[in-house]
């Protein structure tokens, strides 16, 4: 994919279950960047009233919990067990939060002081929502080094990880598909140092610098 000119790019984050997008994210934030967290949006498709009668209409009450919201990781159970219940999961939850996607960034863009843009989406390509991304970046760790962030950050299994990861583009096609790879398999140090050297490479460099003087 070619970036465009634009002068205030969105910058799509790929990688690897616990490779550490939301790392990469949070550096770039610290250079003034707007995130949008394609989790955080996905939980909160969850929430929507109408969403979340369409969910139990399929799944029944059994994935809800006592307080009435949907239990997620009940849910993920059933849908990445199947890919056909995953599909299904897809279509009642992704047009929501292309949509909230497209209105975050328009806010974004119409924001001064917002310099550049993040998604953080695991399922962008998947999902299609590169299309608005001016570059790509792949975030790159090795699986021992990933297995054992997701055990600790989000407690799931390998076995968890493994049905995650077989609902994505293989790794290989990500890394193919992104126009930058970060390693971070060391220390926030040197991913921070990574991410500064391409916002100098964007010719961006002045305007975070200026986004986190708050001019």
């Amino acid at each position: 994919m070619k970036p465009t000119k634009s002068a205030k790019p969105v910058v799509g984050l790929l990688g690897g279950i616990g490779s550490g997008k939301s790392q990469a994210a949070a550096a770039f934030a610290r250079h003034g960047a707007r995130v949008i967290a394609g989790d955080q949006l996905g939980q909160a498709a969850l929430r929507d009233p109408d969403i979340r009668a369409r969910v139990v209409s399929r799944w029944g009450q059994g994935v809800l919990e006592a307080n009435g919201e949907i239990d997620r990781r009940r849910l993920a159970a059933i849908v990445f067990a199947d890919p056909a219940q995953r599909k299904a999961l897809e279509a009642i939850t992704h047009p929501w939060i292309r949509q909230r996607i497209c209105a975050e960034v328009e806010e974004a863009r119409n924001d001064p002081h917002v310099p550049l843009i993040v998604l953080d989406a695991a399922v962008m390509l998947e999902a299609g929502w590169n299309e608005i991304c001016d570059y790509l970046v792949f975030i790159e760790a090795p699986r021992a080094v990933r297995l054992e962030r997701v055990a600790r950050q989000r407690g799931w299994s390998e076995r968890e990880v493994e049905a995650r990861e077989r609902a994505q583009l293989p790794l290989t096609e990500k890394a193919v598909r992104a126009d930058h790879v970060l390693d971070n398999s060391a220390s926030l140090e040197h991913l921070n140092r990574q991410v500064d050297d391409l916002l100098h490479l964007w010719g961006l460099a002045h305007a975070c610098s200026r986004s986190e003087r708050g001019l």
